[in-house]
């Protein structure tokens, strides 16, 4: 029986049109390394942003210094300040129904991201949502030693909800590593969702034991 269902942010539940990754691939491209947001998307989406630089530069440009990819990412964080000031967001269709609904099953939802608190705070803010009201917590990078593939979000988001059964806890997201992360923390079942980062078959070789096209397809599988 599923009592907590942890989720992905950006691409799950919620619609920034990609402007993270986009501001991502215009930091490093900035910095010296040429690469696609295709690119982006593809080795970083889902990780703590820091460390998606890192990994998408040694990826397509092995051999840049810590020190540049550390120039990259203070360069990142300036670029999305200013790219959020004008930033349209909206809920990904079915989120907040799908939340009032398994808040009526008695079901905890948990929001996670590799965003840090201040940009998960600021998307929030754009959404009128407030965790504790639209759903029950929110869980950032910032929160945690660890982030994905690492478990260490999902164990705070399970202490934060009471939960002490991994077999109880629903993970889904858009991206291989949300899958990584849930199968980390053994939950009872990994969810990939089509409506953000990776495709079907991207999801696919993360081994899901789900993959969904749309939330209105997620209560059936956590009741």
């Amino acid at each position: 029986m599923i009592k907590l269902v942890v989720f992905d942010m950006a691409g799950t539940v919620v619609n920034e049109n990609n402007v993270v990754y986009k501001t991502l691939c215009k930091a490093i491209n900035g910095g010296g390394v040429t690469v696609s947001l295709d690119q982006v998307l593809a080795e970083g989406a889902g990780k703590e942003k820091s460390t998606a630089i890192k990994d998408i530069v040694n990826r397509y440009a092995p051999g840049h210094s810590n020190e540049t990819t550390d120039e990259m990412y203070q360069h990142f964080i300036v670029l999305l300040e200013k790219a959020y000031e004008d930033l349209e967001v909206a809920p990904i269709e079915g989120a907040e129904e799908l939340f009032k609904a398994l808040k009526t099953k008695g079901i905890c939802s948990v929001v996670n991201t590799g965003y840090n608190s201040k940009i998960a705070n600021q998307l929030l803010l754009k959404l009128g949502w407030t965790s504790g009201v639209t759903f029950d917590k929110i869980v950032t990078a910032s929160d945690v030693d660890r982030t994905r593939p690492y478990p260490d979000m999902i164990l705070l988001a399970m202490t934060l909800c009471g939960i002490s059964e991994a077999k109880e806890v629903l993970k889904i997201g858009d991206s291989i590593i949300d899958i990584e992360e849930g199968k980390n923390a053994a939950c009872g079942k990994t969810v990939g969702i089509t409506t953000g980062a990776h495709t079907r078959a991207q999801l696919e070789t993360a081994h899901p034991d789900y993959i969904i096209n749309s939330l209105s397809e997620l209560l059936a599988l956590a009741v």
